[in-house]
């Protein structure tokens, strides 16, 4: 689950909830993600609007996309152009030729990007062994 350190910063930024949404507890099982991940748990638990913002990147509030957008789009489009494996949900809109991605299978997140050389070839920039990891980066928790 979500660790000590990411929740206290979620409750700090008043983003973290208690009761989890039935609503986005179904949009999890329509996107097949496993419900005791910490995927889940933050997706669950944690808000602030559509989206979260740090460091001048964003990241996608997944199940608010999935229920009030075209994401299962987003989706379709992520693995027929990238050419990603069918587990990789998108966690932003890859502007500038970048983005994250968070794999169902094995619950890591992927940093990936567009080379220059060979142009249009999708390269694993960094990834994440777990998702809270990920969140202390992309928040800047120390």
């Amino acid at each position: 689950m979500i660790s000590v350190k990411v929740k206290s910063y979620l409750k700090d930024q008043e983003w973290w909830f208690e009761d989890a949404s039935d609503v986005y507890l179904q949009a999890l099982h329509r996107l097949g993600v496993g419900i005791d991940t910490e995927f889940s748990d933050f997706f669950l638990h944690a808000e602030d609007g559509p989206t979260f913002n740090s460091k001048g990147k964003e990241i996608y509030h997944v199940c608010w996309w999935a229920i009030n957008s075209n994401y299962e789009l987003d989706i379709s489009r992520t693995h027929e152009v990238l050419k990603l494996p069918d587990e990789m949900l998108p966690l932003d809109s890859f502007d500038g030729e970048h983005g994250y991605f968070y794999s169902k299978l094995d619950c890591k997140v992927y940093e990936y990007a567009l080379s220059s050389a060979p142009a249009g070839v999708v390269v694993n920039i960094k990834s994440w062994d777990d998702f809270n990891s990920f969140l202390e980066f992309f928040f800047d928790i120390a």
